[in-house]
């Protein structure tokens, strides 16, 4: 089911709106790797996320993985204490500028932001999610990119736009199927 329903939002929501213009691509190619962490411990959760890394390193027809989280960091706040560990880590074992975390949860709340803010919904998933995005091919994709630094600002308008009464509504839909 987790894997399901992220797939499902990364085509419904993410694609549907162009929340990241370089989704689709990889879409297309399956070049996406989803897996589920079943562990809801913090130290497990790394563990399993290192593993991660060793497997982009050993397949590099992976473009990226979408590392899902079901358990154990339901709480927005747990999670970004998470994130924070799991960016240590990737310091600490030399993942840093080979790759990069993207985070997405449930209830995600930019820094400084309403709660029900519609722009929130670009980063609001099904479940926890650890996005690892290989960096060197992250740039290639930026620089072919016509206004990267637009994206952020057309997405909070766009959300914005929608409502949030669409938005809550696509991604309860999602959880629901």
């Amino acid at each position: 089911m987790p894997i399901k329903s992220t797939k499902n939002w990364l085509e419904h929501i993410v694609i549907k709106h162009n929340f990241c213009p370089f989704a689709e691509r990889e879409l297309r190619r399956e070049s996406i790797r989803y897996v589920i962490n079943e562990s809801s411990y913090i130290e497990d959760t790394l563990h399993h996320l290192v593993d991660e890394f060793i497997f982009l390193d050993q397949h590099p027809e992976t473009e990226t993985s979408l590392f899902i989280i079901p358990q154990g960091f339901n709480d927005f706040d747990d999670f970004l204490d998470l994130v924070e560990i799991a960016n240590a880590l990737l310091e600490e074992q030399h993942y840093s500028g080979i790759y990069q975390l993207a985070t997405f949860h449930p209830d995600y709340c930019f820094h400084g932001s309403d709660e029900d803010d519609p722009a929130n919904y670009t980063n609001r998933s099904p479940y926890p999610t650890l996005h690892l995005i290989r960096e060197k091919r992250l740039e290639r994709a930026v620089a072919s990119h016509p206004d990267p630094a637009g994206i952020p600002e057309r997405n909070i308008t766009y959300a914005r736009a929608l409502g949030i009464n669409q938005l809550r509504s696509e991604l309860q839909q999602i959880k629901k199927n």
